[in-house]
């Protein structure tokens, strides 16, 4: 049978498989000498043990798309950043930050400015004008009044998401409101895990729907670029890459060099000027963090 690992813990992975329900695995030896660590997210073939108690033994891990290290998840589609337009105030650059991070690693990206209801409509437009050329999709939501989860829904099904965003930005109130309370498989999850033998939070997919699925993850208050040269930063910024052949220079930092055409796009307006600052910013941070 084959299934994805909906959560890892204690030397137990809970595999679920469509329309056969949901099955606490082990994971044979072969892994260990491999050195191979099933993830969340893995497709896996299992042997079932006992269909009565709904064991089994995990065989076979499928080849993987891609792998995140934090969270520890694999075969991710795209991922979810929630943060609240007020209540908190948005830090931006731990939004730019965690957007370099998935451009890095080639993952799609939905920003979600949650409690919308508290935005005016000049700082929803600027928010769209800072983020329109970004890659990303944008969108308003208000998890309270139900605005926008529509709108979510439909841009998470089919997919595998791992969401994201800092405490206190409606992460719970959105997850309630896209599953609507029911979160179908990870109550069979929390009943195995009630035996006592695991206590440690993990991280743990949700299954919402036929292929759809999402991750709830610890809310993030820093994040640090590495493995990221200066001279490639400007590559993790989508919206200068209309620009890129048209600098006086080849390898143009964006910042220093005269007769750069993102400058001259910032000066015009058809680049964000916050976005760009931040850009200057993170640059001299990884310019700085090479010196030591």
């Amino acid at each position: 049978m084959t299934g994805k690992i909906m959560k890892g813990i204690g030397g137990f992975y809970y595999v679920y498989v469509e329309n056969a329900g949901l099955y606490e695995c082990r994971a044979k030896g072969i892994f260990r000498n491999k050195k191979m660590k099933p993830n969340v997210g893995d497709m896996v073939d299992i042997d079932v043990i006992s269909e009565e108690e709904k064991t089994g033994n995990l065989v076979v891990i499928h080849p993987r798309k891609n792998q995140l290290i934090r969270p520890m998840v694999a075969n991710v589609d795209q991922a979810l950043v929630i943060f609240a337009v007020h209540e908190p105030e948005p830090n931006f650059q731990l939004l730019n930050r965690f957007l370099i991070m998935m451009e890095k690693q080639e993952i799609p990206v939905v920003i979600c400015f949650n409690k919308m209801d508290l935005a005016s409509d000049a700082e929803r437009e600027q928010l769209l004008l800072d983020y329109e050329n970004s890659g990303c999709h944008v969108l308003f939501s208000s998890a309270q009044e139900g605005e926008g989860i529509p709108e979510l829904k439909s841009l998470l099904r089919g997919k595998t998401t791992v969401m994201a965003g800092p405490s206190g930005v409606g992460k719970s109130s959105t997850l309630n409101s896209i599953s609507e309370g029911k979160q179908m498989e990870t109550g069979a999850v929390s009943e195995k895990i009630k035996r006592g033998r695991h206590t440690t939070r993990h991280s743990e997919l949700i299954y919402l729907g036929e292929d759809t699925y999402l991750m709830d993850t610890p809310g993030f208050s820093s994040l640090y670029l590495m493995d990221i040269d200066k001279e490639d930063l400007r590559f993790y910024f989508p919206e200068f890459g209309a620009y890129e052949n048209q600098c006086r220079f080849n390898g143009c930092s964006h910042i220093h060099e005269p007769g750069c055409a993102v400058k001259e796009a910032l000066a015009e307006g058809r680049i964000s000027r916050m976005r760009y600052e931040d850009y200057c910013y993170l640059y001299e941070e990884l310019a700085s963090a090479r010196k030591w």
